[in-house]
């Protein structure tokens, strides 16, 4: 996989930010209701199933492998991602019930749990001039095993420290909907492959409008279960207060790691931005399929807010980082 060197592009609108809060607003004020419930719970289930098949097709399992020997790199940013960010969310548990409710927690607990990103995760690492292979590497094999290891994780985690339940019959859910269409697209790939690599610009805006549909979804059942009487508004400011200290600690804690194990330049860069970052593009879907029968709306909140604070902040130190190799290194 080639990944380009994108200029800084601070002052452009991020039109799928806009898109996520516009899809949310939407959501409270015209959400599915009557008929139109099963409608879009169906339409969701597909496009869902849909998203993962892309997933799988277009990973390259020989470039995966290939990458694996760098095995330092891949479990550091592994090691963030499934043992640093759960600890911290077990952590979060002190603030319940005298600063959050049970449910904003369990938002922070489930950011805590899901997987990296991919696409953001390579380009700052790529605009920044770290590690791009190792960041490919890293940030889908996070998402494969993610599959596995997020479920596993809620399973043993959320039950525990929020109250909420999660059946065995739920993680089969996640693998139907969501492990099955994955194996699929790899199996897919002698097929698949070259017509994915070919329209990857048009397939992204196909990912970005299945996000979009299951944050209606979400919101619109979350409207209709009343999350925004069963919270408050300092509650809600809270809540975002956490999650831009979570991500401060994580873009601090992964920096200042990657230093303590003696990695260089590139592979810290690549460390960071891997190891921070959280999915919404997973995560979601996830929740939805998880969290059934609960206020999936008020759950996912944390992850879309902890979503857009990671690109906002993440997209302002690539920036300054390739400004400092720049001026570094001039003319190369």
């Amino acid at each position: 996989m080639r990944v380009t060197q994108t200029p800084g592009r601070h002052h452009q609108i991020n039109w799928f930010l806009v898109g996520i809060v516009a899809s949310a607003l939407i959501a409270s004020v015209l959400p599915a209701r009557g008929a139109g419930v099963p409608v879009v719970d169906g339409l969701v289930n597909v496009l869902v199933f849909w998203l993962f098949l892309l997933y799988g097709a277009r990973l390259q399992p020989s470039e995966t492998l290939a990458g694996l020997t760098h095995w330092r790199l891949h479990l550091t940013i592994l090691g963030c991602t499934f043992i640093v960010f759960p600890l911290i969310g077990i952590l979060l548990q002190l603030l319940v019930p005298w600063a959050i409710s049970p449910l904003l927690y369990l938002g922070l607990l489930w950011v805590c749990l899901v997987p990296s990103t991919v696409q953001s995760s390579i380009n700052f690492t790529s605009i920044a001039h770290g590690n791009v292979p190792g960041a490919i590497v890293s940030a889908t094999t996070s998402n494969l095993l993610g599959t596995f290891i997020t479920p596993v994780l809620a399973f043993l985690l959320v039950s525990s420290h929020s109250g909420v339940t999660i059946s065995a019959s739920s993680i089969l859910d996640v693998a139907l909907q969501i492990l099955l269409p994955f194996v699929l697209g790899q199996l897919s790939r002698p097929l698949t492959a070259r017509f994915v690599t070919e329209h990857r610009k048009p397939l992204k805006f196909v990912d970005n409008g299945v996000i979009l549909v299951v944050v209606y979804s979400a919101f619109s059942s979350g409207m209709r279960e009343h999350i925004w009487s069963i919270t408050s508004g300092p509650q809600l400011a809270l809540t975002v207060l956490i999650c831009l200290v979570l991500l401060a600690v994580m873009l601090w804690l992964t920096w200042a790691l990657s230093g303590w194990l003696h990695f260089p330049r590139a592979d810290r860069v690549a460390i960071q931005f891997c190891g921070t970052k959280k999915s919404l593009a997973t995560g979601l879907p996830m929740a939805t399929v998880l969290f059934t029968g609960q206020p999936v709306g008020l759950i996912v909140l944390p992850l879309m807010i902890f979503h857009m604070a990671q690109l906002i902040a993440c997209g302002w130190i690539a920036e300054r980082y390739r400004q400092q190799w720049d001026a570094q290194h001039p003319g190369g």
